[in-house]
């Protein structure tokens, strides 16, 4: 029996050690995930700032909407940037994770946590159930109009119509997601890592 433990343990340990090999994909697959949603968000609110301070101002109540806007702007889109090529990643991090808070609170808190209305819940903390409901009433008007006085098959071809419930599910993953690039950084394909090998010998 102490054979087989040792031989297992001996497997494992081996397996571990190769794996470590890559373990600089988790890292880079996140920062290649997160950036372009960062980086084009960002320069989409950068690009029309008075639109998006109207928003935060009127529709969300923010103070000093202007403010906020490029500040979120700015955020999003150089902290996309510098997560991508792995440039001070950890500090970036922050207010990219800061800034996921204030869009789920603000901007998708009332709408529950789901983003589409899905009768089939993916999570069971789901709190808006009323909206899910009116949402696939909605959807299912919708695609009964569409398929009445529509090229119904056309507009499907390549996907369902649905109804945005807008739920604080994307912003609540990209703040999970940033976790462990604070925690444990950019990994071993980055700029980070490299400034670290130059400068901390």
């Amino acid at each position: 029996m102490n054979k087989l433990i040792d031989l297992i343990t001996d497997i494992q340990v081996f397996f571990l050690e190769k794996i470590k090999l890559l373990d600089f994909t988790a890292p880079l697959l996140i920062r290649i995930y997160l950036a372009p949603i960062f980086i084009l968000a960002g320069w989409g609110k950068l690009n029309d700032l008075e639109s998006t301070a109207y928003y935060f101002g009127e529709h969300l109540g923010l103070p000093l909407p202007d403010l906020m806007a490029f500040m979120a702007g700015s955020t999003e889109f150089f902290g996309g940037i510098a997560i991508l090529i792995g440039l001070a990643t950890r500090w970036f991090s922050i207010p990219l994770m800061v800034t996921m808070l204030v869009a789920a609170s603000t901007a998708h808190w009332a709408n529950g946590w789901h983003a589409l209305p899905e009768t089939t819940l993916t999570v069971p903390w789901e709190w808006r159930m009323d909206l899910i409901d009116d949402a696939v009433q909605r959807r299912d008007a919708a695609r009964s109009l569409l398929q009445e006085h529509g090229n119904y098959g056309w507009l499907t071809a390549t996907g369902n119509i649905t109804i945005l419930k807008n739920g604080i599910e994307f912003a609540a993953t990209y703040f999970i997601m940033l976790l462990p690039l604070l925690f444990f950084g950019a990994g071993r394909v980055s700029i980070d890592h490299l400034l670290r090998k130059r400068f901390m010998v």
